[in-house]
């Protein structure tokens, strides 16, 4: 008589775990479709649950939205963390500073995790509903504190170097390395859209 092997239960996932893996795949599909484009129910699909589960962990697709858009801000202050604990003076190139370490870190991040650049992108255009948009200034504003708990430098300075991150991002969205006015790209492009003035 052939026996049957008992059936080994299925392991339930923490909330906690769930909840992070929702957040993962959150930025994905918000990169790619922002928050008004965006189903939670693929978000859902891409974790392997419900959408009713989904709100049983966000209240709202818009905090769901928000938990990604605050990870991408996290994501940076890591990254130029990171990029403050390993600059080191004394073995860095000549000319070499902490800003420049900073900022080619950021530059490594938006090539590598594009759907972050993106996801950061979306979070500024769905600034008109008011909740996302005190929180993303809420976000923007630590990560410049942040950045001058690491960096001892001037105002000036800190408005520079958040003014070129901005730059950087056009630029990576833009998929160019140069955003300077009449560069090779630029210029190119402007002579394909050229059109010839209009005759009487």
């Amino acid at each position: 008589m052939a026996t049957t092997s008992p059936k080994t239960p299925r392991q339930r996932v923490p909330a906690s775990e769930r909840r992070d893996a929702l957040i993962d795949a959150a930025v994905h599909e918000f990169a790619h479709g922002g928050l008004h484009g965006t189903p939670v129910d693929r978000i859902a699909r891409r974790v392997g649950v419900a959408q009713p589960y989904v709100f049983s962990l966000f209240g709202s697709k818009r905090d769901l939205f928000l938990a990604a858009v605050e990870r991408g801000f996290q994501l940076v202050a890591d990254t130029f963390t990171k990029a403050a604990a390993e600059f080191d003076p004394a073995t860095a190139p000549p000319e070499a500073d902490l800003r420049q370490a900073m900022g080619a870190a950021y530059v490594e991040m938006l090539a590598s995790d594009r759907d972050y650049l993106m996801l950061q992108l979306h979070a500024y255009a769905a600034c008109d509903d008011e909740e996302i948009r005190e929180r993303v200034r809420a976000a923007y504003a630590g990560l410049v504190a942040h950045v001058e708990s690491l960096w001892d430098a001037n105002p000036e300075e800190i408005d520079d170097f958040f003014r070129y991150g901005m730059w950087l991002n056009v630029a990576a969205a833009l998929g160019v390395e140069d955003l300077s006015a009449g560069c090779e790209w630029m210029r190119a492009e402007a002579q394909a859209g050229a059109t010839p003035p209009p005759t009487d």
